[in-house]
């Protein structure tokens, strides 16, 4: 009997001893494979959230609010940034377990989004350019070929509520002495196609914009929280206050976050509802100011004395002193004019930027001077003759500029009617794998101190795959096409007819002997200008709306007299959203009338548009008149002499001088680069 119980008590042993194993193993198998916290919550069926942590599951939604103020606070956001986030938490639906994300990544979640193509944008460079913390399967987790995301999921929020204020613009601007408009010049064919490639109709069709009366709010839409983080150093700040400090922890936590991204990819893709179709102004400020609060660049791979300063300038311009009654600077037309005037002085006492040598000719280094496309030539040929802002030793640069010409490059490179672009792509991807080959700078940031100037319809396309995460300044400033506000600058589209004078006819009458209420002439580009023309094309006296405009005979108004003698100037949509009818109006010091969805005008992160523009949304062209006439003209008075003063943001000189169209630009290259540095927490100690 004694022996029988001896053996039942080492067979028990065993059994325990076995038991315990199995569960040791479970426990640490689940430690490496599963997500922090979820090591425990796997084994039962109640989800148990580690410490410190949220969840997204809980079907109260009470719970779900509390959870989002959480998150905001974590992550030291503003009170409109966290009155955001709080809307989007109470409308957005709880997600099944094996497809949610990493649950206490939600300012990544925020951050992220699926461009038009739907692929993962990864911030690393050509050279798998990831910081010292990145895990090497990294490449196994990602889509290989990686496309710009838009960057605007909050759109979807702001788009639902649709205010009186008016946006469009995509005009292509007259040219010529007076008789000859942007439309008479030549262009290729292929300009009447969309940058993915797609044929436009030439026919009126109504424009697709979402009214006040038929938005969709959040709470009648099945979002799924899952959006892709823009880049790594994202994900890794969303979910940095949840993370132990040991440094292996914290590797495998951002390999996890990445496969779990990745996993998810084509499930979120699914699901997600589509972009609203018109982002109105007030959506555009909203995006703006989030992108502010939460959006950053991939943490540099080391540090750098350079990321020390552009650091200091940012405290500075944020803590900028009070600016009152400066005489060049007139407050109504800035957002803050405090910081710009601050951001301004910064920019003048430390900025140095590099600009590769290399790249041969004619799409490097051969800037075109002339046209609607003359933009990005003017500044290559000032930035690259500028001896106060360039430097030669590239140690010292804060930005380095991608001296090419989309013009130019389509113009080589294109073969006409082919509508395939990939050898363009390709060009530009074998620039950047020789620069990332010779020098150590663009892996170090992964191209984020890095930027172009381009005005071409093309560009945004041409760019968005390799060159991403670079601040790219572009003319065609969509949206709904990969623009992203906070990173990417608004390029004024400027038609330079006269390359030895460009500012030759530079003004118009006074307010008083303008009496033409609107005024538009234009080729029949894209879908809005019929529309405008079916509507006010010899409608009313006051309304001189006109196609293509021949040449002036003796006696008549010519193109220009016409700008110079109207109130306002209507800048309607082409093929693209963006202008030089725009600049034209400010030039002529008409009253810009912009009608072009979606479109961002220039210089966005630092002017107030509203003070000085009228931004009419597509659908509402039938009420053009009512709506102009509408304005008082007091009103009107102010917007016209703010239109004269802002008018020097947008002059070329032969010789560059204060405050002009080139020193904006690259100011506003600066301005968000110092807003989107992200440094390892090293440089944050010391």
């Amino acid at each position: 009997m004694d022996r029988f119980q001896y053996l039942y008590q080492a067979e028990a042993r065993q059994l325990l001893w076995v038991i315990g194993t199995l569960l040791a193993v479970v426990f640490v198998v689940q430690y490496f494979e599963l997500p922090y916290g979820a090591v425990v919550s796997s084994l039962f069926s109640v989800s148990i959230p580690a410490p410190g942590k949220t969840s997204l599951l809980s079907s109260d939604s009470s719970s779900k609010l509390g959870t989002m103020d959480n998150m905001t606070t974590d992550q030291g956001l503003n009170s409109s940034d966290a009155h955001a986030m709080h809307e989007i938490g109470n409308n957005t639906r709880t997600m099944e377990r094996n497809n949610e994300g990493p649950k206490n990544d939600f300012a990544s979640v925020m951050n992220g989004a699926l461009d038009k193509s739907f692929k993962l944008d990864g911030d690393s460079g050509l050279n798998g350019d990831y910081s010292s913390e990145n895990i090497s399967e990294i490449s196994t987790n990602m889509t290989s070929e990686k496309a710009n995301d838009s960057g605007n999921w909050s759109a979807v929020k702001n788009a639902s509520r649709h205010e009186p204020s008016l946006f469009v613009e995509n005009v292509t601007a007259d040219s010529s002495f007076g008789n000859i408009q942007e439309d008479d010049v030549a262009l290729p064919p292929e300009r009447s196609k969309r940058s993915d490639g797609g044929l436009i109709s030439s026919l009126p069709a109504s424009p697709q914009t979402i009214s006040s009366s038929n938005t969709t709010s959040l709470t009648n839409l099945d979002l799924h929280p899952i959006i892709l983080p823009p880049d790594r150093s994202s994900v890794k700040e969303g979910a940095a206050h949840t993370l132990k400090k040991d440094e292996k922890l914290e590797s495998l936590r951002n390999d996890l976050t990445l496969s779990d991204h990745s996993s998810i990819n084509i499930t979120a893709v699914e699901t997600r509802p589509e972009l609203p179709a018109v982002t109105t102004i007030s959506d555009m400020n909203n995006l703006f100011l989030q992108s502010r609060a939460s959006s950053h660049s991939m943490k540099p791979r080391w540090s750098s004395a350079v990321d020390q300063e552009i650091l200091y300038a940012k405290s500075q311009i944020e803590n900028a002193p009070i600016v009152k009654n400066d005489p060049g600077l007139h407050a109504s037309l800035y957002r803050n004019v405090s910081m710009f005037k601050r951001s301004y002085e910064l920019m003048e006492k430390t900025l140095k930027v590099y600009i590769y040598r290399e790249g041969e000719r004619p799409v490097f280094h051969q800037p075109p001077i002339k046209g609607i496309y003359a933009s990005e030539g003017w500044f290559m040929k000032q930035m690259e003759a500028n001896k106060k802002f360039v430097t030669k030793k590239a140690r010292k640069a804060h930005l380095f500029y991608l001296p090419f010409s989309s013009r130019l490059l389509e113009e080589t490179l294109y073969v006409p009617n082919s509508h395939k672009r990939d050898n363009l792509v390709q060009c530009l991807k074998d620039y950047l794998d020789m620069i990332g080959a010779k020098y150590p700078f663009w892996n170090r940031t992964g191209g984020a101190d890095h930027f172009l100037v381009a005005c071409h319809d093309w560009a945004p396309s041409e760019t968005q795959k390799h060159m991403a995460n670079t601040i790219r300044a572009l003319c065609n400033s969509d949206i709904r096409e990969g623009f992203k506000l906070g990173k990417d600058v608004s390029l004024p589209e400027t038609y330079v007819r006269i390359p030895q004078n460009p500012l030759r006819d530079l003004g118009g009458k006074p307010p008083s002997k303008r009496q033409i209420l609107a005024f538009f002439a234009g080729s029949m580009h894209g879908y809005v200008r019929p529309i405008l023309l079916k509507y006010w094309e010899g409608k009313d006296p006051d309304m001189k709306i006109y196609g293509r405009m021949p040449k002036a005979k003796k006696g008549k108004m010519n193109y220009i007299e016409h700008m110079k003698s109207s109130k306002y100037c209507i800048c309607a949509k082409g093929y693209e959203v963006n202008s030089p009818r725009v600049v034209e109006a400010i030039f002529y010091e008409c009253v810009p009338v912009i009608v072009s969805d979606n479109f961002v005008p220039p210089f966005f992160e630092v002017l107030n548009w509203e003070s000085f523009a009228v931004i009419v949304l597509e659908k509402d062209i039938p009420n053009l008149k009512i709506i102009l006439l509408s304005i008082p003209k007091k009103r009107y008075l102010e917007m016209q002499m703010r239109v004269k003063q802002v008018q020097q943001h947008f002059l070329w000189h032969p010789k560059p001088v204060k405050y002009d169209v080139f020193h904006m630009i690259l100011h506003s290259v600066w301005y968000n680069r110092v807003f989107q540095i992200s440094v390892r927490p090293k440089q944050l100690l010391g």
